[in-house]
């Protein structure tokens, strides 16, 4: 037993929040390389969540996102911060999350964004290796008691339901 019974009385039995789709990335092997790098390289855009593609930059959905909509833009050179990033690269990078955000506002009608960069894994970087700047979409009240008091997140939606309805948005815009 880690905690004495004193600890125990008095407390709620915990409840549950089924997320079947983890179990996969936990019990995957995971990849030596970079998946940024790998990724694109696949060319296998549904299977990896790639919703544009453009010369120097891509954009993807996140795996496990913080939201709805979560979306990340990555140059597709292995570059770990900014100073990595030529002239052509940080324009189109930066081109890429203004597309993004005008995607997912039509797409979902959020009330904002958190647009971000983790540079170093003190940071908060998941992948600290590659650069890539984060786009999280925002409602109002969307910190609901589970992420307060829980810290568990409810995403309402199926990534490749998240995925379908944002193509084509990104299929009609252009860089």
């Amino acid at each position: 037993m880690l905690f004495p019974d004193r600890f125990l009385k008095g407390l709620v039995p915990m409840k549950v929040l089924w997320a079947p789709w983890r179990m996969e990335y936990i019990l995957s092997k995971k990849p030596e390389g970079c998946i940024f790098c790998e990724m694109p390289a696949e060319n296998n855009d549904p299977k990896n969540f790639i919703l544009k593609r453009a010369d120097y930059s891509y954009v993807i959905m996140n795996r496990y996102p913080y939201n709805n909509g979560h979306l990340m833009i990555v140059p597709y050179r292995h570059i770990h911060d900014l100073n990595g990033l030529d002239e052509k690269e940080m324009l189109e990078v930066m081109k890429l999350t203004r597309l993004s955000i005008n995607c997912l506002k039509e797409a979902f009608l959020p009330d904002g964004f958190n647009v971000g960069i983790n540079l170093g894994k003190v940071a908060g970087a998941g992948i600290e290796a590659h650069l890539h700047i984060q786009i999280v979409p925002r409602w109002a009240g969307d910190n609901s008691f589970m992420a307060v008091f829980d810290e568990t997140r409810v995403i309402p939606e199926h990534l490749e339901s998240t995925y379908k309805k944002l193509l084509p948005f990104f299929e009609k815009m252009n860089i």
